[in-house]
């Protein structure tokens, strides 16, 4: 796997874009880590998933997130940090994206109980951004301060 230049301007924007994208994570999913309920009836409100897997999801998704969010901050396992935290971003604006097909008024849920916005395109577009973005850092990973450096002992 090829990643870009390791130059030094680069790895500060990688830094500003795991901080933003890890800030992003772990508000999300504190709000969400103590009301799954409301968590479960968001996601039930896509009419995606069957019913079995919609509490389990509901109860784990904001753990998932609290943890990607971490590493995304720290730089800890920072690559596969980031592509999964992209691959969360492509299924969530692909089940936005089929809510606004099927004309479905689903409450995207992505901050909590108290976040009323519903599905729309452009929840899809930005959680394609944040998808490319957390491709990006994933690809020029781990940026300058991370502790990935430091376990590697590079500079």
């Amino acid at each position: 796997m090829t990643t870009l230049p390791n130059k030094t301007p680069m790895r500060w924007l990688i830094l500003a874009l795991r901080l933003g994208l890890g800030g992003l994570l772990l508000l999300a999913g504190a709000l969400k880590v103590t009301h799954p309920e409301a968590l479960a009836a968001a996601i039930a409100g896509f009419r995606l998933l069957p019913q079995a897997a919609i509490v389990p999801l509901a109860i784990a998704m904001p753990y998932v997130e609290l943890l990607l969010g971490l590493y995304l901050v720290l730089g800890l396992f920072t690559r596969i940090a980031a592509y999964l935290v992209s691959i969360e971003f492509v299924v969530y604006a692909a089940a936005i994206a089929s809510a606004v097909l099927r004309h479905i008024p689903a409450n995207c849920g992505c901050f909590g109980p108290n976040d009323r916005a519903t599905a729309d395109w452009p929840h899809v577009v930005l959680d394609l951004i944040l998808a490319a973005v957390a491709a990006l850092v994933a690809r020029a990973a781990p940026g300058a301060l991370a502790l990935d450096r430091r376990l590697a002992r590079l500079p």
